[in-house]
């Protein structure tokens, strides 16, 4: 048997196909023009635009795994998302970042590609802490109104903080979950949560090493009912202790949320 030209090729080709690599991608992206990050049919999403114009680039079929799942109107600040390429040169290539941000939308940054040595690291199952950050604005901003909730009422983040720290102790969040939600268990570990001042408003912060659907923003609709006096810091025991979403606040308008840290093992490697 003396193969042919072609059959060389094809054979390469199934060699090339076969050695796949890891790669982390970090990025931003402004919400307000997306249903979320997770695909969704026929809706925009982060994911499906990322996908796309990765594809369309490298002349592959890519398909990127975040570190997890924000809703319609969030925003992040930094999210993590690997994805596997036949390519072995992608890392830090300024070259294809600049082009893959050209043929972005606007709302989608990418900062960085990373070359991972662990063949299976994973964005989502691999973060070990995420924090989120949650911005209230006593003022008309022109420049910032799908960036943080207009809320001009004066709040007591005293009492805020004092109610905050209460979520230490605790573990089960179900009575700041969304019904419906998909997770199979309810425990969280939060390690910190603190309502912060601005010249121009408040934002939260908040890190823990996962988070329930809908949970940070049942968290601060509850907890500005604190500052609103409508509830003291210790309801928020009470409210965690009896389990039931019905007992704890509104939703927060989603504008005002910001995905702003996915924290990985060290080996990682990725700052």
């Amino acid at each position: 048997y003396v193969p042919t030209s072609s059959s060389i090729f094809s054979l390469t080709l199934r060699h090339q196909s076969s050695r796949v690599h890891r790669y982390f991608i970090r990025l931003s992206y402004n919400g307000t023009a997306f249903c979320g990050w997770q695909f969704q049919t026929n809706a925009p999403t982060v994911q499906e635009e990322l996908n796309k114009k990765m594809s369309l680039l490298l002349r592959e079929e890519i398909s990127c795994v975040g570190c997890g799942r924000t809703d319609t109107g969030v925003h992040a600040r930094k999210f993590y998302a690997h994805f596997d390429s036949v390519k072995d040169d992608l890392a830090a290539n300024e070259q294809i970042i600049f082009r893959l941000n050209k043929i972005l939308p606007h709302g989608i940054a990418i900062r960085q590609i990373y070359k991972m040595k662990q063949e299976n690291a994973h964005a989502r199952y691999a973060a070990k802490w995420r924090s989120y950050e949650y911005h209230i604005s006593h003022v008309k901003d022109p420049f910032g109104s799908d960036l943080s909730w207009e809320l001009h009422e004066k709040l007591n983040t005293a009492a805020m903080n004092r109610g905050a720290k209460i979520l230490l102790a605790y573990e089960d969040f179900i009575a700041f979950s969304k019904t419906g939600g998909s997770s199979k268990t309810t425990l969280c570990t939060v390690k910190k949560a603190k309502w912060h001042k601005t010249e121009t408003g408040l934002f939260f912060s908040i890190t823990a090493n996962r988070f329930l659907r809908n949970m940070v923003r049942a968290i601060v609709g509850t907890l500005v009912d604190v500052g609103r006096g409508k509830l003291v810091p210790e309801d928020v025991r009470r409210i965690i202790k009896s389990g039931k979403r019905s007992q704890a606040g509104m939703s927060v308008p989603a504008e005002g949320l910001f995905l702003t840290d996915i924290q990985y093992p060290k080996e990682f490697r990725l700052d």
